[in-house]
């Protein structure tokens, strides 16, 4: 069957054990998308909210990609892994005597700007080659930290050797490594269990649809749960021109106006229609980052 444009945003809630790209071809097949992209990589291991672009979409992917992300992740105490998750083999074992008591003065310790050294098992890359195929060659190079901000670390719950947390972080954030870095102020080492995605900007994991809950539905039926292209501006300011103007911007035109915000923000046609992400500067003037093409096709 012909694959057809389609433009707008799913919700999907990634199940564990599957990759992101495996999900994002099964959402595609589905609804017969000609163009297709996710927003944010969730491990093989995690579950939760990953957003599916559609055509149009793909071009406003960073800013899914920026946007702020709340987990749930369970942290195994006293034991050390390879990969700082459950999938990799253990290194260390040590005893476990956390109490509640214990949690509150190290957890205040990650609030805040933090500095993180991206793990070995990670996608990010040294001289052209993902730092995870190095690992897996056992080799490790050296990793500069990053800046990050955890804006809210809150313990759920301790049972013995598992502790359940709430993270809300800023992009570029490993909560694999947060995991360990905890297990480690905390003298017994840890590891992240399991992990799920339960918000990423304005979206939020309970507005979304399983794979299995997709599948049962029927064509009509999923092409309404799409949200249009706005949805991914969130709080950005937004910008509405009149149509001689809407057909400048449309051109890659920078345009000057006496009310232009500073910085990212989206542009609208009269009606209402997206055009595209525009940046402003000094002296009022409106630059275009992203056009939308609302051609039909």
């Amino acid at each position: 069957m012909k694959a057809r444009r389609l433009d707008g945003v799913l919700l999907l809630d990634k199940p564990s054990g599957v990759g992101s790209n495996g999900a994002l071809q099964s959402v595609k097949r589905m609804f017969r998308a000609a163009k297709a992209g996710h927003a944010g990589t969730l491990d093989p291991l995690a579950s939760g909210l990953l957003p599916i672009l559609f055509g149009e979409a793909t071009k406003l992917s960073q800013l899914a990609l920026d946007a702020d992300k709340e987990y749930l992740a369970q942290a195994a105490l006293g034991v050390v892994t390879t990969t700082g998750d459950a999938e990799g083999e253990v290194l260390e074992r040590h005893p476990c005597r956390v109490e509640a008591a214990d949690l509150e003065p190290v957890l205040g310790r990650f609030r805040g700007e933090i500095a993180q050294v991206p793990p070995m098992h990670s996608a990010l890359k040294h001289q052209g080659r993902p730092l995870y195929a190095l690992a897996r060659e056992g080799r490790e190079v050296p990793r500069a930290a990053r800046r990050v901000r955890v804006y809210a670390l809150e313990a759920l719950g301790l049972d013995k050797d598992r502790l359940d947390l709430r993270v809300r972080c800023s992009k570029g954030t490993y909560v694999r490594t947060l995991v360990e870095d905890i297990g480690k102020a905390l003298g017994c080492g840890a590891h992240l269990a399991s992990l799920r995605r339960t918000a990423a900007g304005g979206f939020r994991v309970e507005d979304a649809l399983s794979l299995d809950a997709l599948q049962a539905l029927d064509p009509e039926s999923r092409d309404r749960r799409l949200l249009p292209l706005e949805s991914l501006l969130g709080g950005l300011p937004r910008v509405q021109l009149p149509e001689e103007l809407a057909d400048r911007f449309r051109q890659g035109q920078v345009l000057r106006l006496e009310h232009a915000p500073m910085g990212p923000c989206g542009v609208f046609a009269a009606p209402g229609v997206l055009l595209g992400l525009a940046e402003g500067q000094d002296r009022g003037e409106l630059h275009p980052r992203r056009l939308i093409n609302h051609a039909n096709g």
